[in-house]
């Protein structure tokens, strides 16, 4: 493939990535909308287009016609930058996150369905969605406002706390795959044990760590029942109480892009990836592995939508105490068996051979 060849499809893949990424973040709210609407008896939008399709199109319009309104007492650089930051590195992250398998470009030759396959992924991932905090404690401590410091304090204790737990509960996977390349860490996933079981994280050794990395990733996401950044009924909004219109709409627009690219991580780390039964002519065989994505991908938005409306929120001590003396204990543990088991089994070639 020539370097133009290559260029012109790097850019194409962008766009086509950054498009349905946005598109996918509009749409959350959609779902969230939906399904909260059902869990209470509800209906949910339904006048905007049919099913209330069209919402998020007459919210974002909305949100661009409003006034923007911004307080004489903030510290303006940064009170405008925070948004900014935020959803920034909420959409980069994506850039590296892998969708399906090789596919053939006309005459182009093969590519692969990634923006850009690095062989340290998943590190670049953490290190992306990590200065995400930078945005919000720069929000809280910019807006001059004794309710958006507070929950600016409080996001950045959270996400600090719990992204210690996070990490080390990955390290398990790291260990098992033995690399760091997203794609590398899928292929590890492939076949089956006992002759029809995935061989998919979840299912083998890492359920554990699949649970921490879940309640650690509704944690670094703000989302109930890990919402203190945001508690309503003690901080009016928290770190977002001064901002309007699309400055207000960009930290939304963050949160659920760390909502996908969490949904993401998730499938590849622990469910296989685009790993699913694939069949039929050779066009829907390559269309297979992105939809088997997609659906897991999907299926983690849905449990993030139903767990927000299904539990109530931890009070602060609560939240942090959970973090560090039962999350963190745990991810440890786990990495001290996975790494017991695995040099065992390189030792001993035939223990746990059943697994």
């Amino acid at each position: 493939m020539s370097i133009t060849a290559f260029i012109i499809i790097s850019l194409i893949k962008s766009v086509a990535v950054v498009f349905v990424l946005l598109t996918a973040v509009a749409y959350s709210v959609w779902l969230e909308r939906k399904v909260s609407a059902h869990i209470q008896n509800r209906w949910g939008p339904t006048r905007v287009g049919p099913f209330g399709l069209l919402q998020p199109l007459a919210d974002g319009v909305k949100f661009i016609f409003k006034e923007d309104l911004t307080q004489p007492y903030v510290y303006k650089p940064l009170y405008i930058a925070a948004p900014i930051i935020a959803v920034v590195f909420a959409i980069s992250s994506i850039a590296v996150i892998p969708f399906g398998t090789w596919v053939t470009v006309g005459p182009w030759g093969t590519t692969f369905m990634q923006i850009t396959d690095l062989n340290i992924g998943l590190l670049v991932v953490l290190g992306i969605t990590s200065m995400g905090v930078y945005g919000v404690a720069l929000a809280g401590w910019a807006s001059n406002s004794k309710y958006s410091l507070l929950g600016g304090l409080r996001a950045s204790a959270q996400m600090i706390s719990y992204e210690v737990s996070l990490g080390l509960s990955l390290v398990g996977v790291l260990i098992m795959s033995g690399s760091l390349s997203l794609r590398e860490i899928v292929d590890a996933q492939g076949g089956r044990f006992w002759g029809f079981i995935p061989r998919w994280n979840i299912f083998h050794g890492q359920t554990i760590a699949f649970f921490i990395y879940l309640i650690s990733a509704y944690a670094e996401t703000n989302r109930t029942p890990f919402d203190l950044p945001e508690a309503e009924s003690e901080l009016v909004a928290g770190y977002h109480t001064e901002y309007s219109a699309m400055k207000f709409a960009m930290f939304f627009m963050a949160e659920y892009a760390n909502m996908v690219t969490v949904a993401c991580l998730a499938t590849l780390l622990f469910l296989g990836g685009w790993h699913g039964p694939i069949f039929g002519p050779p066009i829907l065989q390559a269309l297979m592995p992105v939809f088997w994505f997609c659906l897991k991908v999907f299926f983690f938005m849905f449990l993030y939508v139903w767990v927000r409306w299904t539990l109530p929120r931890f009070r602060y001590d609560q939240l942090m105490a959970f973090g560090w003396k039962v999350l963190l204990p745990l991810a440890v543990a786990n990495i001290v068996v996975t790494a017991l088991i695995v040099a065992l089994r390189a030792q001993y070639p035939g223990f746990l051979s059943f697994l």
